[in-house]
């Protein structure tokens, strides 16, 4: 088992690099399987390196990673595989959360639980009737004697097929909280029902609780936050990675490609300049979209650090916000600009180079980027700040 290092040397390290291959290599071995295989492997792997509990201070002088050191690892783990840095997007936003939350048994033995290797997926979101973002939820918390009862469905549960707990929100009468409960309790029923068209592996389907009961100490009450940017950056940050597989398989067609077009540049397809044009832009694309993610990860960081100083927290939405609109354009761009470097054999199934566009557009479509484009609009026009909550 790998042992932990320093933070500054874990996402830059030769142990990373091996990881990262290993978690590449099982990404292509299942990909050549005619069944969908689940990518257990790759999170077993990161468990192992002590990913899941990188942000968590090691010892009295230890230090967590940072929000931009986070996401530079997000990074490299989406460019191997990113439904497997989409599995744990629900963990690292949990460990943010509890982090930044006041002592209590259920957050100390979490932090435990997670430095021994545990995984928290998600049971944020339900199919119903309330708008996204409201805080209003079907799935209900009861007290019932000396204990609480759970009750509901919730979808989109986001690495909870593959998790040790799950972050549930609920009604408790006319009050909106949080519960962390393990998967396994009896009542818990993880579905592998996701069909969406991209990030197919993510365990994002059904979670239902069926008379499911909780302890009053694993109710937990999440700290108040005005913007909330941390898990739609997390997307970019997905996105980012993609794109960097992106510039990799457009250098391997050419480099793989035996003929031209009758009308091409030149027989030896590494030096059309045409081609040459592609991945030049594919690249700075890349760059782009990296170097967004981690100029708005520092304003989290900044905002994480100075909580009296509102005007920090709204820098970092608006930053996060700002990549969102200027990453999807430059991505799905980047994504068709793939076939131009490729030729017909690029388009077989076989390939699975529709996969990165698949993949955008599942990620891109978690909250519309119209609406945040419209609001940054309105934000610079007429001073309006950004709206909350989840915007």
């Amino acid at each position: 088992m790998a042992t932990r290092l320093e933070v500054n040397r874990t996402i830059s390290s030769e142990d990373f690099d091996q990881l990262l291959n290993d978690i590449k290599a099982d990404f292509q071995e299942r990909s050549t399987k005619e069944r969908r295989q689940h990518p257990y492997k790759a999170i077993q792997l990161l468990k192992e390196y002590q990913i899941p509990s990188i942000q968590i201070p090691s010892g009295k002088q230890g230090k967590g990673a940072s929000l931009e050191e986070l996401f530079t690892a997000v990074i490299k783990i989406a460019e191997a595989d990113p439904d497997v840095a989409h599995i744990l997007r629900a963990h690292f936003m949990t460990v943010h959360s509890l982090l930044e939350a006041p002592p209590t048994r259920l957050r100390e033995r979490l932090l435990k639980e997670i430095q021994n290797g545990a995984i928290i997926g998600n049971a944020y979101t339900e199919n119903s009737k309330h708008k996204a973002g409201d805080r209003q939820y079907d799935t209900t918390l009861r007290k019932e004697g000396e204990q609480y009862i759970l009750y509901g469905e919730k979808y989109f549960t986001t690495g909870t097929y593959y998790a040790d707990y799950t972050f549930v929100t609920a009604m408790l009468d006319d009050d909106d909280v949080n519960v962390v409960i393990p998967v396994t309790r009896e009542g818990v029923k993880v579905l592998d029902d996701w069909d969406g068209i991209g990030q197919q592996l993510t365990g994002s389907g059904t979670t239902i609780f069926d008379h499911v009961s909780v302890d009053a100490d694993e109710i937990f009450i999440q700290q108040e936050n005005t913007y909330a940017p941390l898990p739609h950056l997390y997307l970019q940050a997905i996105i980012a990675g993609i794109l960097k597989n992106v510039v990799t398989d457009a250098i391997q067609l050419i480099h793989t490609r035996k003929r031209s077009f009758s009308h091409g540049n030149t027989e030896d397809l590494k030096k059309d300049v045409q081609l040459q044009q592609v991945v030049g832009q594919l690249s700075s694309f890349s760059f782009a979209a990296e170097a967004m993610v981690l100029d708005a990860a520092r304003s989290l960081d900044e905002a994480s650090l100075d909580k009296t100083d509102p005007t920090k927290e709204h820098t970092a939405a608006l930053k996060g916000s700002q990549a969102k609109v200027a990453i999807e354009e430059l991505a799905f761009k980047a994504a068709t600009l793939l076939f131009e470097v490729g030729g017909a054999s690029a388009t077989k199934q076989s390939a699975n180079l529709d996969r990165h566009w698949r993949n955008i557009r599942t990620l891109a479509s978690h909250n519309p980027t119209l609406y945040k484009a419209r609001a940054i609009g309105n934000y610079f026009i007429n001073g309006e700040r950004l709206p909350t909550p989840y915007f």
